[in-house]
C-alpha cells in the first residue's frame, strides 16, 4: 500500500492592473519548481483562514495590502507525495507599492494575449490559467499604453 500524500493549502491571487491584466510570478532558483510561472500567493498555515493567508503572503512577498474577493475553481494537484489544494482567488490593490522580494520575474499579462503560451507554468496552475483565457476569450487584447508603461509599479515589468 502507497503512503497518503501529504496535503497542502495553498493560496493564489489573481491581481489585475487597471488595464486587466494579471500578475504572474515567476518562482525563483532554489525552491522547488524553480522556473516555473504561478500566480502569488503561499501556504495557508495551521488554523488561518484561506483570505488571511492570501493577504499576509501578498504583504510578504509583493509588499502591498489587499482587498480580497471571490474565490475561483479549487484545484487539486497531486505532485510526487504532496497533494495540493490551491485556491484562487481575485484580488484587488488597496494600497503599498508592488515590490518584488521573492521570485525571479514579474509580469502583468493580457488574459487574451499570447504571452501565456510562451510561459512553464507550474501544474497546479495550468487549470487557472485556462480558467482565465475562457471567461477572457473575445475581450480586446491591446498592448499596453505609454501610459501604463510610465505607471508601472516598481520590479513589475509589463508584459512583452
Amino acid at each position: 500500500m502507497f503512503p497518503k500524500p501529504r496535503r497542502l493549502h495553498v493560496v493564489c491571487a489573481i491581481l489585475r492592473n487597471r488595464d486587466g491584466r494579471i500578475l504572474a510570478a515567476q518562482r525563483p532558483r532554489g525552491k522547488a519548481l524553480a522556473g516555473k510561472w504561478e500566480f502569488p500567493g503561499g501556504k495557508v498555515e495551521p488554523g488561518e483562514l484561506p483570505e488571511a493567508a492570501l493577504q499576509r503572503e501578498l504583504r510578504e512577498e509583493l509588499g502591498i495590502e489587499t482587498d480580497i474577493g471571490r474565490a475561483l475553481s479549487v484545484v487539486s494537484h497531486l505532485s510526487q507525495e504532496v497533494e495540493i489544494q490551491l485556491c484562487p482567488y481575485e484580488v484587488s490593490h488597496r494600497s503599498g507599492f508592488i515590490e518584488n522580494r521573492e521570485h525571479a520575474e514579474l509580469r502583468w499579462l493580457d488574459p487574451c494575449g499570447e504571452a501565456w503560451l510562451g510561459l512553464e507554468w507550474a501544474e497546479a496552475d495550468l487549470p487557472i490559467v485556462q480558467e482565465l483565457k475562457r471567461s477572457h476569450s473575445g475581450v480586446d487584447s491591446s498592448d499596453l499604453s505609454a501610459k501604463e508603461q510610465e505607471t508601472s509599479p516598481q520590479g513589475v515589468a509589463p508584459e512583452r
